[in-house]
């Protein structure tokens, strides 16, 4: 008996007859034309979408959207920039009173020490920086604690209401110290130091100013807050 007889048919022969084999065949029409119709709606949804973006892009409203929207995350309200300079005396920094402002010389008074042993610095310094429309207060020698004790070019002292009076005064003078102390009034101390020379001249003074109260650059943004 061959191996391929199964048991039971006593040697008979088990054959397969006939001329039909089951196929794989196509999906029902009915299937394709659903999948056709889908694969159209969601290439209509991706179009629409991107023609959405661009309209976005080109028109700015993207750009508004994250300006409001950084703005309603850091408390405050978009403001327009402050016109004038920080010298400018009809800024509105200076209009209100603002001590960091740069005032203009005339509403400055200097008092001039001389911190040296070379005699006359501080009276020719006071004439100069009269001229050029500084009001002079005391001129004189150095108090004590600064006589002989200002190796620079000069220290500008100045306190918490005279903070823009004492950068002006200080871009008068290459290398001044500019610092602060407790008076409530806005005068500021001109104190000259063993290496000074010379009163910048305006134009350079004008140019130090310039970079002294040049604002720090705003950080770029790239999409984020």
């Amino acid at each position: 008996m061959s191996m391929l007889t199964p048991q039971g048919l006593k040697g008979k022969q088990y054959r397969v007859t006939g001329n039909t084999y089951p196929r794989l065949g196509r999906p029902p029409k009915k299937s394709r034309k659903v999948i056709g119709v889908l694969a159209g709606l969601l290439a209509l949804a991706l179009i629409a979408l991107g023609g959405l973006q661009l309209y976005d892009i080109f028109s700015g409203r993207n750009k508004n959207a994250s300006a409001q929207a950084c703005a309603t995350q850091s408390g405050k309200p978009l403001a327009a920039p402050s016109p004038g300079a920080p010298g400018d005396s009809g800024s509105p920094a200076a209009a209100q009173g603002d001590p960091h402002a740069v005032p203009q010389p005339a509403a400055v008074t200097v008092n001039v020490y001389n911190a040296t042993s070379k005699a006359g610095l501080a009276g020719r310094t006071a004439e100069e920086l009269k001229k050029r429309g500084f009001v002079i207060g005391k001129v004189g020698n150095a108090p004590a604690e600064l006589d002989k004790k200002v190796p620079g070019t000069a220290q500008v002292i100045a306190g918490p209401a005279g903070a823009g009076a004492g950068t002006l005064v200080g871009s008068q003078i290459a290398g001044a110290a500019v610092t602060a102390d407790a008076r409530t009034d806005g005068s500021v101390d001109f104190v000259i130091g063993d290496s000074y020379n010379a009163l910048l001249d305006e134009t350079q003074a004008a140019a130090a100013l310039a970079l002294a109260t040049k604002p720090s650059p705003a950080p770029t943004t790239t999409g984020s807050c």
